[in-house]
C-alpha cells in the first residue's frame, strides 16, 4: 500500500516506519505540528525528523509552518487536557488526510498510534471519522507494542529526544511540579529583586 504517515516527532517515526517498509509499504512521511512550541523547541524536532527520513531515504512532505497563535486560538478555551488532546490530534491528522487525498495515497495513519502518552483510542476514533470524510482510509495499527524497540533504535540513532508532548501545556505539564503533595500542580513564584 502507499501510506501517508503523520510524523509527531523522529523518535515516534523510527518502530512505525521500520516496520512499514519492511512489510513492503510504500510510505511517506508529513510533518505538521503547530502544537509543538516554543520555536526552538520545534526546530529541534524538526531537525531530527529530517536526520531519520534522510538515513531511511523516506520521502517526506514538510508543512514547515510556525502557527502558534492558530494553535492557541483552537485551543485556549478548552478547560481539560483531554479536550485540548482532541483538537490537537484533529488538527493534525486533518492536515494529514487532506495531502493524503491529494496525493492518491490508499491510506493514512499516525505516529501517534505509537506513543504509549497519547490517547490511542481516540487518535484511532478521529483518524476514521476524517479519512471517511476525505475518501482516504485510516491505517489502523497499535505501534506501541514497538515501544522499547523505538526507544532503543532512536537512542542508538543519536535522535533528539524530546521530554514532552509539545504544546506548551504539555511543557507545563512536565516540568513544574506541586509544591507538597495533595496540592493542584502549579509553579512557585519566581522571586523578585529589587537592586
Amino acid at each position: 500500500m502507499k501510506i501517508l504517515v503523520h510524523v509527531c516527532c523522529a523518535p515516534c517515526f523510527v518502530y512505525p516506519s521500520i516496520v512499514l517498509l519492511q512489510e513492503e509499504h510504500e510510505i511517506a512521511g508529513f510533518f505538521f505540528n503547530p502544537n509543538i512550541h516554543p520555536y526552538q523547541e520545534y526546530q529541534r524536532r524538526l531537525a531530527a525528523v529530517q536526520q531519520w527520513s534522510s538515513a531511511k531515504n523516506i520521502r517526506m512532505i514538510y508543512r514547515d509552518e510556525y502557527l502558534l497563535e492558530d494553535f492557541l486560538r483552537e485551543v485556549v478555551f478548552r478547560e481539560s487536557k483531554s479536550s485540548r488532546c482532541l483538537v490537537c490530534y484533529h488538527l493534525r491528522l486533518e492536515a494529514a488526510a487532506k495531502v493524503a487525498a491529494r496525493g492518491r495515497f490508499d491510506s493514512f495513519t499516525s505516529t501517534l498510534l505509537y506513543s504509549k502518552f497519547q490517547n490511542h483510542e481516540a487518535v484511532a476514533r478521529i483518524g476514521a471519522e476524517i479519512g471517511e470524510r476525505y475518501g482516504v482510509p485510516f491505517y489502523y495499527r497499535d505501534f506501541r507494542q514497538g515501544w522499547k524497540e523505538g526507544i532503543l533504535q532512536s537512542k542508538e540513532f543519536g535522535l533528539y529526544r524530546q521530554q514532552y508532548c509539545g504544546c506548551i501545556y504539555s511543557e507545563k505539564e512536565r516540568y513544574c511540579h506541586p509544591l507538597t503533595e495533595g496540592k493542584t500542580a502549579h509553579c512557585p513564584p519566581m522571586e523578585t529583586k529589587v537592586a
